[in-house]
């Protein structure tokens, strides 16, 4: 089988993001750090010679996502299940007002359990569910290269969900920057996906002295 590739790119920073609000299913633009940054990592992304762009339907994803279109030529697909989490009752609060209001709910959500986030919210395997299907569609064809612009609580749901992480372990993964990268790839040594880059901002290098020698 050839090897395929999925870059998981969180979208640049939101003025949300750095009030360190609960974004969700909100609709927050880039600020001018987060269109630069997009514009900086477009570049390198690039000269991953992506095959296809697909984004979240969310304005921060998708500007994110247009500034690699912009070189590539590509036109991006958006799809829906590539939303972040829909943070319920938390969404528009910061971290510190949802510890205050609803503590023990907010931890436990933190620390990896599926339960609804802000109570009305949605369950980290929905999440993972509804954004894998979006990446199975994006890989039908030929595609070598899918480029995935999304978010960073979703990419964790997506990195657990193709790595068959046990849920309580996925909070162990740590986050992504904003408009850095995670990259999986499939026909190493092993079977399934492989996480060969997590919350990169530069190109994979060669793994030189890997044992088994792929």
């Amino acid at each position: 089988m050839e090897r395929q590739r999925i870059v998981l790119w969180r979208h640049g920073q939101t003025d949300w993001n750095i009030a360190s609000r609960f974004q969700g299913h909100s609709d927050i633009a880039l600020n001018e750090v987060g269109i630069r940054q997009a514009e900086r990592a477009a570049p390198l992304l690039l000269n991953l010679e992506p095959s296809r762009i697909i984004s979240s339907d969310l304005i921060r994803a998708r500007m994110t996502a247009e500034a690699l279109a912009k070189l590539s030529g590509l036109d991006v697909q958006i799809d829906p299940d590539l939303r972040e989490t829909n943070g319920g009752n938390w969404e528009g609060k910061t971290g510190e007002q949802n510890r205050a209001e609803d503590y023990h709910r907010f931890v436990h959500w933190l620390d990896g359990d599926d339960e609804r986030a802000g109570q009305v919210g949605e369950k980290r395997s929905e999440i993972a569910t509804r954004a894998v299907r979006a990446i199975e569609k994006g890989l039908r064809g030929d595609v070598s290269t899918l480029i995935v612009a999304t978010h960073g609580g979703t990419v964790r749901c997506i990195l657990g969900k193709m790595l068959d992480m046990p849920m309580k372990q996925w909070s162990s993964l740590g986050g992504l920057s904003n408009a850095s990268w995670s990259i999986l790839e499939n026909g190493h040594h092993r079977p399934g996906w492989v996480l060969v880059e997590h919350n990169s901002g530069s190109l994979p290098e060669p793994m030189y002295g890997e044992e088994s020698g792929a």
